[in-house]
């Protein structure tokens, strides 16, 4: 009995010392195998990160665009002296309480 189990043991390691560039080749493939899968998914996780910050940028040009766009229309002459009619009570002076200084 205890032959027979070396015997085995012995033919083990010898299939295994036999076909060992096989069993390489296939533990070559199969890390292969699991690296295609795990890029694959970390290229598709950034490119959803990718379409976020893209749309992010978008909406942040958008509002940055009416930002401008509100920025002018208040800046207008006219809306300035109807802002001050309005909240402040301010009228144009008269030509009689205008006083004019000439600098030497």
């Amino acid at each position: 009995m205890a032959v027979s189990r070396t015997a085995l043991v012995t033919d083990i390691w010898q299939d295994i010392t036999r076909y060992a560039f096989s069993y390489f080749l296939l533990l070559a493939v199969v890390i292969s195998a699991f690296s295609v899968i795990y890029y694959t998914h970390v290229n598709r996780q950034t490119t959803s990160e990718l379409e976020v910050l893209l749309s992010q940028r978008d909406e942040l040009n958008i509002e940055w665009r009416n930002l401008l766009l509100e920025q002018n229309s208040l800046a207008e002459h006219s809306a300035i002296e109807s802002k001050a009619k309005k909240l402040l009570n301010m009228k144009r002076p008269d030509t009689k309480s205008e006083v004019i200084i000439n600098l030497p």
